[in-house]
């Protein structure tokens, strides 16, 4: 027993473990990422403040804005196609450098910009009753080379014309009262184009020429009857059935007006 008392203690070691810990965690890739894409935002920053005017970097802040009003003094600016920036204080002439292709990058950065700023008109107008929320079902908005384009086209179940005339139907009288409004945003200069989808071959007589122009010139009519300046209209056209949005020519969704806000330098 005597020897038993003077045997050493036997004494256990628990080592605790904390996950994470170390070089062995992963919080500091983590954090190292965030540090990278920080230094890339802030190199981005500086090139795009070197590379830019002064027009052209209010311009982007103006595009983030997400304010907008349907009054001309506030919500796009006379010019706003011409490579000025939104709520500008005074009209100057453009003098942004060009880039490849020829584009100015002001004038590109204003399409955007007015573009945003039509779509939220047109959202605001469908907010206010059952009836423009549907009408803006037709609306789609695009930029192109020509500019800036408010395209109306036929749904199966509501077309904007009478069966194969240039008779407008019932929804086409709000959309373009709505859209004289929208239009006066800007005063650049409008052209309207027709376009109808393609009949069979087996016609004597093809009316897509004649109901395309025709359309286009209805159109034209109401949107002056709706408060829009005779004035802004530079052209008219029917583009028959050369124009196509879909693979099939023949489907209905090929039947449109085009409203187009032109750009300054065309």
């Amino acid at each position: 027993m005597a020897g038993k008392g003077n045997a050493a203690p036997v004494i256990i070691k628990r080592k605790k473990i904390v996950g994470g810990g170390g070089h062995h965690g992963g919080a500091w890739k983590v954090a190292y990422a965030d540090f990278v894409t920080a230094m890339m935002a802030f190199f981005l920053l500086m090139w795009l403040l070197g590379a830019t005017t002064e027009k052209q970097r209010k311009g982007v802040a103006d595009y983030f804005n997400p304010n907008i009003s349907l009054t001309r003094s506030s919500a796009g600016g006379e010019d706003v196609l011409h490579g000025e920036a939104m709520f500008s204080d005074k009209l100057e002439a453009k003098s942004g450098t060009g880039i490849a292709g020829g584009r100015d990058p002001g004038e590109e950065g204003a399409l955007a910009a007015a573009k945003a700023d039509i779509d939220r008109a047109l959202t605001a107008f469908g907010g206010e009753s059952m009836t423009m929320e549907m009408a803006l079902r037709h609306v789609v908005t695009r930029v192109t080379d020509e500019g800036l384009v408010i395209e109306l086209y036929d749904l199966d179940d509501n077309p904007l014309f009478l069966a194969e005339t240039a008779d407008p139907a019932p929804v086409l009288q709000p959309l373009a009262r709505m859209l004289a409004e929208v239009l006066a945003i800007t005063r650049n200069g409008i052209a309207v184009n027709g376009h109808v989808r393609a009949y069979p071959l087996v016609l004597r007589r093809n009316p897509a020429w004649d109901l395309s122009a025709a359309r286009a010139q209805a159109m034209r009519s109401l949107l002056e009857q709706a408060g829009l300046p005779a004035d802004r209209l530079r052209r008219i056209a029917g583009h028959a059935d050369r124009k196509p949005v879909t693979a099939d020519p023949m489907v209905t969704r090929n039947n449109r007006v085009e409203i187009v806000l032109l750009r300054r330098d065309r």
